[in-house]
């Protein structure tokens, strides 16, 4: 058990992050064997054969993520692969220029990371530090760039939820329903671990709170300087991210988009390519990439290569749009 002590700066510096970065580490621990309960099995089942038909040379990053030895619990990340951000949501840019820059001194880690691999970092920073930028860099975009309008939909509203509570209660209602392994009382938040004891004092740096969709069934804490602390927990109804039976398509959107591209983005419930969305939709080939090439312009929808193939799927307006054309399509309350 670690206990957490909070002064009052720490309450007051309490605050969210969401980092591109570490969903990066925290779904590679996923495809070495980090989801027993196989919540993520279909994006592992759409990703594991697109990584292994790119050809690309990933050994820098997944030799840096060690394989869970007591899954869920066991395989640290190295700290200086999941620092802090400190924006409440950085791009993958500029969390891996941070990662290009970590100073000498902080690369280290008792995370079972290869020797052979550990040595070179040490040897030559910028080197191996700039191929493990690259390596991250090729891993984001055929595994998660094309699904992350979806993830950042479930991040910010889990956000979102969890500043209402803390306006509503403060920070006994905020970490109520955190996790079952988080209970806060009298100031100390207590977070339940397998093999770290003791207390930890925030000292006037606040807590940061990082939602993240690939970390259930655990917390994940950086509580070591020089980043500042931090908690990555799993975010309200994870377990329906990857749901990807997509509704009807809405009438009122119909209606300002046209039927065909309506019809398309409401299937990208998951990325798909051209071939695959005219098989699902009856659609021609060409009047799929028509539509899709409209959508893409209007900012509903994004492209990503992904090997021969070319990829889509729905951005953050998109979701957007989806969402709201099917929130405005629920019937009025009864009058009282």
């Amino acid at each position: 058990m670690i206990e957490i002590e909070f002064g009052m700066a720490d309450v007051a510096r309490t605050r969210f992050a969401i980092s591109p970065l570490w969903e990066v580490m925290a779904s590679v621990r996923v495809l070495k064997g980090a989801d027993e309960q196989g919540l993520h099995r279909g994006w592992v089942r759409q990703v594991r054969p697109r990584l292994a038909a790119s050809g690309l040379d990933l050994g820098p990053l997944f030799d840096f993520v060690p394989v869970p030895t007591r899954s869920p619990w066991a395989g640290s990340v190295p700290g200086f692969l999941c620092p802090s951000p400190t924006t409440p949501l950085p791009s993958l840019d500029v969390e891996l220029a941070s990662v290009r820059a970590t100073p000498p001194a902080l690369l280290s880690t008792s995370a079972a990371v290869p020797r052979h691999r550990m040595a070179a970092l040490r040897a030559d920073p910028a080197t191996e530090l700039g191929r493990l930028a690259d390596a991250i860099e090729a891993y984001w975009e055929l595994a998660l760039a094309p699904y992350w309008s979806r993830v950042l939909t479930l991040l910010e509203g889990d956000i979102r939820y969890r500043a209402g509570r803390l306006v509503e209660g403060g920070a006994q209602h905020l970490f109520g329903d955190l996790d079952p392994q988080v209970t806060w009382a009298s100031g100390t938040l207590q977070l339940e671990h397998r093999t770290a004891r003791g207390a930890r004092r925030l000292d006037g740096r606040g807590l940061l709170l990082v939602p993240s969709a690939f970390v259930w069934p655990r917390v994940f804490s950086v509580l070591d300087e020089p980043w500042q602390p931090s908690l990555r927990y799993p975010p309200r109804a994870v377990g329906t991210l990857w749901h990807t039976r997509p509704p009807a398509v809405s009438d009122a959107l119909a209606r300002v988009l046209g039927r065909s591209r309506a019809t398309l983005l409401t299937e990208l419930t998951a990325p798909a390519s051209t071939t695959e969305l005219a098989r699902r939709t009856g659609l021609t080939p060409g009047g799929v990439s028509q539509h899709l090439t409209a959508l893409r312009d209007a900012g509903l929808a994004s492209a990503h290569r992904a090997g021969r193939q070319v990829l889509y799927a729905r951005t953050r307006a998109g979701e957007t749009v989806v969402q709201a054309a099917r929130a405005g399509a629920a019937p009025p309350p009864e009058p009282a």
